[in-house]
């Protein structure tokens, strides 16, 4: 039995689609906080059942019988790693077999400040004794893709990254490497650094928008704190400002650039391209 945590969250729905291809639906058990949201799962023939991170003793009936959980962090920075806690403690209760952790790429190294949460995670996935495996994610391509109807508006693309390069991929290509990784043997104790085969700028990525849309596009780099206060401005909520802000400035550190290519040996194939991305975004 396979437990997906977060399972109707955005990378949640991939997974289950992506094991759906592997395994039996009977042996898939997708967690969610609200059930009535999961009802396409369970349509399925996917067992849901009901946990939420904020409700540590809600995980021991949701991880009963689990042989393997795939521990999809929390979105909700500042309590990630509290949350994190309940569900690997439940999971020790429940003698599962493998826990596997969506991590952020190189989180024992990384200046993100997004990165410490997940590192006190992994840190304490070690000492609590079950067998895991981190699925260290790479930058999703949707964070920037998701900017495009801005970037359309205001004729430029904003940020903060400088000549940072991003090895990116799509949350379509890390939840079939996750499944990978779920369905495989003798997972304990691996470390993947997950991300894109290839890797641009921010001023490639206005390029590529331009090049596709006919109009003219452009990247305008800003200081971390403007592009923070152009963020507030357009609307976004302080954290998630002072998120993304902070990451851009972790690019251009080379915080998200990798070339290791873990990601599509697993999944057997390419990545997924940026340009296959912006087509389909747009």
């Amino acid at each position: 039995m396979i437990v997906v945590t977060g399972a109707t969250g955005q990378l949640g729905q991939l997974v289950i689609k992506s094991l759906l291809n592997k395994v039996p639906a009977s042996s898939i058990v997708a967690a969610v906080r609200n059930v009535e949201k999961a009802k396409d799962i369970a349509a399925l023939g996917v067992q849901v059942r009901q946990a939420d991170y904020s409700q540590p003793a809600s995980w021991d009936s949701a991880l009963k019988g689990a042989d393997k959980v795939l521990l999809i962090s929390s979105s909700e920075v500042g309590q990630r790693a509290t949350q994190h806690k309940a569900v690997i403690d439940a999971a020790k209760r429940a003698g599962v077999k493998l826990l596997a952790y969506t991590s952020i790429l190189r989180a024992d190294t990384s200046s993100l400040g997004l990165a410490v949460e997940h590192k006190e995670t992994e840190d304490y996935l070690r000492a609590s004794g079950v067998p895991f495996t981190l699925l260290r994610h790479g930058w999703y391509t949707e964070n920037y893709t998701a900017g495009i109807p801005s970037a359309l508006a205001h004729g430029a693309v904003f940020g903060a990254a400088g000549d940072g390069r991003i090895s990116s991929a799509t949350r379509a290509d890390y939840a079939e490497a996750d499944v990978a990784v779920l369905t495989a043997d003798n997972q304990a104790g691996k470390v993947y650094e997950l991300a894109g085969d290839t890797s641009y700028t921010l001023t490639e990525l206005a390029a590529e928008i331009a090049r596709q849309t006919g109009k003219a596009i452009g990247y305008v780099n800003l200081p971390e704190a403007e592009y923070k206060k152009a963020l507030l401005g357009a609307g976004l909520p302080e954290f998630l400002a002072e998120l993304l802000a902070n990451s851009d400035k972790g690019v251009s550190k080379g915080g998200l650039f990798d070339d290791g290519k873990q990601l599509s040996k697993l999944i057997g194939r390419p990545t997924t391209a940026l340009a296959v991305a912006v087509k389909a975004a747009l």
